[in-house]
């Protein structure tokens, strides 16, 4: 308010100054020297404009200007907020760079130590696998040496009784045959019969 009333006064002065620099230039338009009920009129105007004007400057300028000083407010506290926001970034961005370099070497020790499980994982995945393949093949050549041990033990058996046909028949006489047959029906005649029961 006081700083619009120390404009206010050079305002109305500057105005009453050129009202008085204007009097001669109209007297001198009219022909001569103006009646002092003009001079009257032209300050009694004069002073009504210059009041008009006062007045809206006095009544409507601390409203303006205050709105216009929180505006300019507004706009310093913005703008100060986004300058702190913006060297917050920037102050983590030159950190981020300054630990650049520690964070490459951190992902590098990461994948250097995953790289070292996986190879140890896939060792012991090959290892299990090939276990696995030689217990598989371990029962595959047992199951083949079982098969093969019934299959000589048939063939000992067919070639055992083959060999004891072949004696049989070579020692087998009709003689032989003959006494055979006569020791069965003596055996079947006996009492009892070759159940060894009585009849």
């Amino acid at each position: 308010m006081k700083r619009v009333r120390s404009l206010l006064l050079p305002a109305l002065a500057a105005c009453g100054v050129l009202l008085l620099a204007a009097m001669p230039v109209s007297a001198a338009e009219e022909g001569g020297e103006g009646s002092p009920l003009t001079l009257i009129f032209q300050w009694i105007n004069f002073a009504i404009v210059a009041g008009g004007i006062g007045w809206l400057l006095v009544k409507k300028a601390p409203p303006f200007f205050a709105a216009r000083s929180a505006q300019i407010a507004s706009g310093i506290e913005e703008a100060g907020k986004v300058k702190a926001q913006a060297d917050a970034q920037r102050t983590e961005a030159l950190q981020r760079l300054a630990n650049l370099a520690a964070e490459i070497a951190q992902m590098q020790a990461a994948a250097r130590k995953d790289a070292a499980a996986e190879v140890q994982r896939i060792r012991a995945a090959a290892k299990e696998e090939a276990s696995k393949v030689q217990i598989a093949a371990q029962m595959e050549v047992e199951a083949a040496a079982r098969g093969a041990r019934i299959e000589l033990r048939r063939l000992a058996t067919r070639l055992s009784i083959d060999r004891a046909e072949a004696v049989l028949r070579a020692e087998m006489t009709p003689a032989a045959e003959e006494g055979m047959f006569t020791a069965f029906l003596g055996e079947i005649a006996r009492p009892g019969g070759l159940s060894g029961r009585p009849n």
